[in-house]
């Protein structure tokens, strides 16, 4: 994560074939005619509608710049809370156990399923010797996607985002991509965004707060801002790159009812959009779907967050 709350948009996806038991395939992804086979991507580069190449997306590799996702448990459970183990390799194969820390923590984690119906931003403990942990309970069983989001403590180059596979094992049913909406209803909590998500353009997406009907003008830092955004592809889960606008304490910045983002689309496709913010002690997700291209303050139904985003933070 960069020093202002980024997210990382994610990749390739696995699609999942479950009956009472869980199988895994393979899924071309739509947006860059990419193909993943266990943790193996081959893309081409996406381009943007007007013929410039699109912004690349992140989270696609298991392996970048000499460092490995290891994911020490490649499945779990439905409904049963289990550890998540893993630890990040160097090119020797050794775990690596020095990051920077960046929006506090020396390393995020996100998981995400295929369907874009579960979501999670964790935050995991490292032991001494590299490895590290976090409780997980997911709701229902499918392809998720495990991202890790860090920078190797000495590294002079941006951070890395690497992806895994992660298999949920029960009954499965594929739930669909709610509709895109403006608004979205979490715990009282009413979020509404105004901008426009284009491929390759830089564009503002302002998400603004509000209880009850009244605008929230107390939300508290989180991550090292006012709201952490993360943006993924539906159908291969790649992951967009959005930076907030300001930051708590700069003098100009407001802890709301509004929080800024900006944010690029590496192609054209339908987003899904998650907003964690922190009010009242609480952090709370407010999700959206986003067609890139089209205005995101376009009329729409609203979308709920689904309760489960709020319960899948690991503080």
């Amino acid at each position: 994560m960069n020093p202002a709350a980024k997210i990382t948009a994610f990749t390739a996806a696995l699609a999942a074939s479950f009956g009472a038991a869980y199988g895994i395939g393979a899924i071309a992804d739509p947006g860059t005619g990419s193909t993943e086979r266990s943790g193996h991507t081959e893309s081409s580069a996406p381009h943007a509608e007007d013929g410039r190449t699109a912004s690349p997306a992140g989270g696609l590799q298991i392996s970048e710049d000499g460092y490995t996702l290891d994911l020490r448990t490649p499945r779990v459970k439905a409904e049963q809370r289990s550890e998540l183990r893993f630890a990040v390799l160097d090119r020797a194969g050794r775990p690596v156990t020095a990051f920077q820390r960046e929006h506090d923590k020396e390393l995020h984690l996100i998981l995400a399923s295929h369907d874009l119906a579960t979501y999670r931003h964790l935050h995991p403990v490292r032991a001494a010797d590299g490895t590290w942990s976090v409780p997980v309970e997911l709701p229902a069983a499918g392809d998720y996607r495990v991202f890790a989001d860090f920078t190797p403590a000495g590294r002079n180059a941006p951070d890395l985002t690497l992806g895994a596979d992660l298999a949920v094992s029960g009954p499965y049913k594929a739930a669909e991509l709610p509709k895109p909406a403006r608004t979205a209803e979490v715990d009282g909590y009413t979020v509404t965004l105004n901008g426009t998500l284009r491929p390759d353009v830089p564009e503002r997406l302002m998400f603004t707060v509000r209880k009850d009907g009244r605008p929230v003008t107390d939300l508290q830092p989180y991550l090292g801002a006012y709201g952490h955004l993360v943006a993924l592809r539906a159908g291969d889960l790649a992951y967009l790159h959005v930076h907030p606008d300001g930051a708590p304490g700069d003098g100009s910045t407001e802890p709301g009812p509004g929080v800024s983002f900006t944010a690029t689309a590496p192609s054209p496709a339908s987003y899904r959009l998650f907003l964690d913010f922190k009010h009242n002690g609480t952090v709370r997700t407010a999700a959206f779907t986003v067609p890139s291209g089209a205005a995101a303050d376009a009329p729409g139904t609203t979308s709920p967050s689904d309760g489960h985003e709020d319960g899948g933070h690991g503080h």
